[in-house]
C-alpha cells in the first residue's frame, strides 16, 4: 500500500522509519510545511518528498499519517475523511471540545476509519495489566495511581501551543485508565501548580498536576505528572486490589532511588524520553493501522476514544481552576 504522512518532526521521522520498513508498505510519501525538513528525511530513507500536503492527497494514497502539529489536526482528519481515506493521527484531534467534535462529525459522516496515536495501549507492560485486572487477580480494584514525568521542561514556544499539563501530558493517563479498567470516570478534582520554571507562569500553564478521579464504579485513581523530573522519564501505574497490586513500569530503568537498607541499587540508566520507553509500542501501533487499513484487524483506538480522554482532561482544567469536584455530566461530548 501506498501511505502519505505529514509532518516530519521528531515523532514524524520516527514513524517515517517504522513505515517505510513495514512489510506491507510498498510507498511511503512525506510531506511537512517545512518542504526541505521532508526532503532530507525522505533522501535519508528513500521515501518520496511531496512538495507540500496538497500532493499527499493529489497523488493518490491509501492511508494518511498524522504527525504534524496540534494545530493542524483537525482540519488534516477532516481532509483525509472527505477523501474517503483511512487515518491515523497522534494525539490529541483538537485542544478544545468543539475542534475535536467537528473532525469527528467528518470522519463518522463519512464512513472512514481514523485511529488515534494512544500507544500504551501496545505497551506490553500495559496490556497484561489489562489482561491481570479482567482475569480477577486482584479481586475487586480499589486503587489505581498513574504518574507520568518528564525529565526536563519543553522549549518555552511549545507551552501556548500544548493544551497544558492535562491534555498533552495526562491525557494519556486517563486514557491507559479507562482501556486498563474498563471502567469511566465520572468525577475529578485537580490542582496543579506553577512553581518550577517561569515559562509555565508565563504560559498560563502548570508545570506539576495531581488529580483525584472516581471510577464508576467506585474504584479511587489518582493522576500525578510533572516536567521537571530530574531523575529520568517516568511513567507508570500501580493497581492495587483486594487480593494483589501489581506495577507497570517498575524495572531497572525507572528512575527512582529506594532510602531502605536493602532496597534496589540506584537506577543509572533511566529513559530519556518518551521515544525511547515506548519505542516498541509506537511501532506496534502503526502495524496495527496498517492491518485496519489491509482489512485485517478491527480499529484498536477509535476517535471516540480520545474524545473520552478530552473530556476528562478538560473536567480537570475546570476542577483545577474553580478549585472543586467537577462531574463527567459536566463536560459537553458525553
Amino acid at each position: 500500500m501506498r501511505i502519505g504522512l505529514i509532518g516530519t518532526g521528531r515523532i514524524g521521522t520516527f514513524h517515517a522509519d517504522v513505515l517505510n520498513r513495514h512489510r506491507d508498505v510498498g510507498s511511503l510519501v512525506v510531506a511537512d510545511m517545512d518542504a526541505a525538513r521532508a526532503a532530507r528525511v525522505a533522501d535519508r530513507i528513500g521515501a518520496t518528498a511531496a512538495p507540500s500536503v496538497d500532493e499527499i492527497f493529489a497523488w493518490g494514497v491509501d492511508a494518511v499519517v498524522i504527525t504534524s502539529a496540534t494545530s493542524s489536526h483537525a482540519e488534516l482528519i477532516s481532509r483525509a475523511a472527505r477523501a474517503g481515506l483511512p487515518c491515523f493521527c497522534e494525539k490529541p484531534i483538537a485542544l478544545d471540545l468543539p475542534g475535536t467534535l467537528a473532525a469527528l462529525r467528518e470522519v463518522e459522516s463519512a464512513g472512514t476509519v481514523l485511529q488515534l496515536g494512544f500507544m500504551r495501549r501496545f505497551d506490553a507492560g500495559y496490556a497484561a495489566a489489562r489482561q491481570l485486572v479482567r482475569s480477577g487477580r486482584l479481586g475487586r480494584l480499589h486503587t489505581v495511581r498513574a504518574i507520568t514525568s518528564d525529565p526536563a521542561p519543553p522549549p518555552a514556544s511549545f507551552l501556548p501551543l500544548s493544551g497544558g499539563l492535562y491534555r498533552d501530558c495526562l491525557v494519556h493517563d486517563f486514557d491507559i485508565l479507562r482501556w486498563v479498567t474498563g471502567r469511566e470516570v465520572v468525577e475529578v478534582y485537580a490542582t496543579g501548580s506553577d512553581a518550577g520554571p517561569a515559562i509555565f507562569a508565563e504560559a498560563g500553564d502548570i508545570d506539576t498536576a495531581a488529580a483525584v478521579l472516581t471510577l464508576d464504579d467506585g474504584t479511587l485513581a489518582t493522576a500525578t505528572s510533572t516536567r521537571c523530573n530530574g531523575a529520568g522519564y517516568d511513567v507508570r501505574m500501580e493497581l492495587a486490589g483486594e487480593l494483589d497490586q501489581f506495577a507497570v513500569g517498575l524495572d531497572d530503568r525507572t528512575p527512582i532511588t529506594s532510602t531502605e537498607p536493602k532496597g534496589p541499587p540506584p537506577c543509572d540508566n533511566s529513559w530519556p524520553g518518551f521515544l525511547e520507553r515506548f519505542a516498541p509500542a509506537y511501532e506496534a501501533e502503526l502495524d496495527a493501522f496498517v492491518k485496519v487499513v489491509g482489512g485485517e484487524r478491527e480499529n484498536p483506538c477509535d476517535g471516540r476514544e480520545a474524545l473520552h480522554a478530552l473530556r476528562i482532561a478538560e473536567a480537570c482544567e475546570l476542577s483545577r481552576s474553580e478549585h472543586r469536584p467537577v462531574a463527567l455530566t459536566e463536560i459537553a461530548g458525553g
